[in-house]
Formats: structure tokens, C-alpha cells, sequence
């Protein structure tokens, strides 16, 4: 079968969203032979979801969005949303290998405090640019841990804002497991963390006199250091009951991600929102 953890790899990508699995079943009617799974070759899944997540990183309130879906496989290279943006695998999955290799380009835009800030005080500090992270990924993969179906999944981003806004780093680790739970039902759980740079921490979460001046928050500087970690966990529904045969599906997710340090630390999350953050997603889309 061609790629058999696409959504595993799909759920540690820093909240991106893939909608349906190939996959196998551990129970009941003996497995589609693999010739015949939609997944072998070029195949696109695409969708729509809607998402609920923090007005901004460290904030306590809320706000929904639409959520656009699009992954699959052409000529052998995979292409994996990235919450928001897109990462190419261009290392071909060997066909049965206990172990498979993850290495490509990786682009990730971020539009934090840019819009939709619902507190006053920290709007009061200014809209923060576009930033656009580019850099490469990295992994390896093992099938077959602990049946015939699931996989564990190690990765890396490494990402440089090319865009001029923060002009930092962001390193993003990642360990997922995925794992079918019958033909048409598979879950994936993700652990992950992100560290950054001294650039990133103080334009996201420092306050400088200026800024303490017109929101009243007390000034602050932040340094470079583990930003959150978190974890995801993804449940994805084929609607016919058979994943492999593509059609339609629908997913759920939720996942939970705990400031640590200076942006802990920082008034705008401090004082103004919450070091615990939350998102939710539900979703449908089809692949053909």
C-alpha cells in the first residue's frame, strides 16, 4: 500500500488537518489486496473544515475558521498540508519496508495577532506582520509496531521567516502514532513541542515601553527558548466503511498545547489570556 500513514503524517504537521486514511482493517472481512486501494499511484484528497482556536497565540479567547484541506501524491512525492501551508516528501516509501524515510521542503505561513483580536488591551499593542516560514523537514518512520497496520512516526521542521516579520527560527519535533481501529476508522495520536529563537520570542511576546505605554501593560522581554508543547489526537471516518477505496470521509480533532517559558511569562499571555491552549477541528473531504 502506498504511504499507509498519510494521516499520521498529516496530524503532526503543528495543527494542518488531512481528512481520510489508506489503511487496512485488523477485524472482520480480509484485507482489500493492495493493487486495488485507492492510495497506490497519484491520488489528491480534498476539503473543508471548520476549526476553533485561540484569537492569537497565549490568548484566552476563542474565534472560528474555515480550514481548507488538500494532501496526497503525485509522481511519487507526497504533499502534506501545514497548518497553515504545505510540506513535500520527496523520499519514495519502499513498498512492505519496516522503515521509511521523511526528508523535503516545508513552507508554513503564520498570521498571528495580524487580525481577529478580540482582547482590546493587547490590540492596543498593533497588528503584527505576515510571517512565512521556509526551511526543510526530516523524519523516519516505523511500520509494523505493534500489528500489521500502524506505524511511529519521528519528525523535525526546521523553519526561517523569510517574509520579514519575526526573522527568526522555529524548530518543530514531532512523535506520532497512527493506527487503524477497523476497516473504515482510524485515530493518530501526536506529541510535539516548538522552540524558537531570541528573534521570534521578542516579536510575538516581548512588550516594549512604547507598548506598555499604550496598553498599559507592564514592559517585558522575551528570549529564545522551548515556546509549547502539546498534543494531538485525530479520528478520521470513512463514510462507506472502507477507507481504501477513497470517497468520503470525516475527521475529528482536538489538541492541547502549554506555554512554557518567557511566552508563559509575557504579559500578553500572563495577564491578558492563558498559557493553556486548545483547538478543535471537524471536517469532510473526499479522494479519488
Amino acid at each position: 500500500m502506498k504511504n499507509p500513514n498519510i494521516l499520521s503524517r498529516v496530524v503532526i504537521c503543528s495543527l494542518g488537518l488531512g481528512i481520510t486514511s489508506p489503511l487496512l482493517a485488523q477485524e472482520g472481512p480480509p484485507p482489500m489486496p493492495v493493487e486495488q486501494s485507492v492510495f497506490d499511484g497519484d491520488y489528491l484528497t480534498a476539503g473543508i473544515g471548520v476549526a476553533v482556536g485561540p484569537s492569537y497565540e497565549g490568548s484566552d479567547n476563542y474565534t472560528f475558521s474555515p480550514l481548507p484541506v488538500v494532501l496526497g501524491s503525485f509522481g511519487g512525492i507526497d504533499f502534506q498540508p501545514r497548518g497553515p501551508g504545505i510540506a513535500l516528501d520527496f523520499v519514495p516509501d519502499q513498498k512492505g519496508a519496516k522503515v521509511d524515510f521523511i526528508f523535503g521542503p516545508v513552507v508554513r505561513a503564520r498570521f498571528d495577532r495580524q487580525n481577529s483580536i478580540k482582547d482590546p488591551v493587547v490590540r492596543s499593542l498593533g497588528e503584527l506582520d505576515f510571517a512565512l516560514e521556509l526551511g526543510p523537514f526530516a523524519g523516519v518512520q516505523v511500520n509494523r509496531v505493534l500489528h500489521p497496520y500502524d506505524s511511529l512516526t519521528a519528525q523535525v521542521d526546521l523553519r526561517w521567516d523569510v517574509a520579514g516579520a519575526h526573522d527568526g527560527m522555529v524548530v518543530f519535533p514531532s512523535l506520532t502514532y497512527f493506527t487503524p481501529l477497523s476497516r473504515g476508522v482510524i485515530t493518530s495520536l501526536a506529541v510535539s513541542g516548538e522552540y524558537v529563537d531570541n528573534d521570534y520570542a521578542d516579536y510575538y511576546f516581548s512588550i516594549s515601553p512604547a507598548g506598555s505605554a499604550a496598553s498599559g501593560l507592564p514592559t517585558f522581554t522575551a528570549t529564545k527558548g522551548w515556546k509549547n508543547v502539546g498534543a494531538t489526537m485525530l479520528t478520521a471516518v470513512d463514510l462507506d466503511g472502507d477507507a481504501t477505496n477513497g470517497g468520503f470521509g470525516l475527521i475529528f480533532l482536538g489538541s492541547y498545547s502549554r506555554l512554557l517559558g518567557d511566552p508563559k511569562r509575557s504579559p500578553v499571555t500572563s495577564i491578558r489570556g492563558s498559557a493553556n491552549q486548545w483547538f478543535g477541528a471537524v471536517g469532510v473531504g473526499y479522494t479519488f
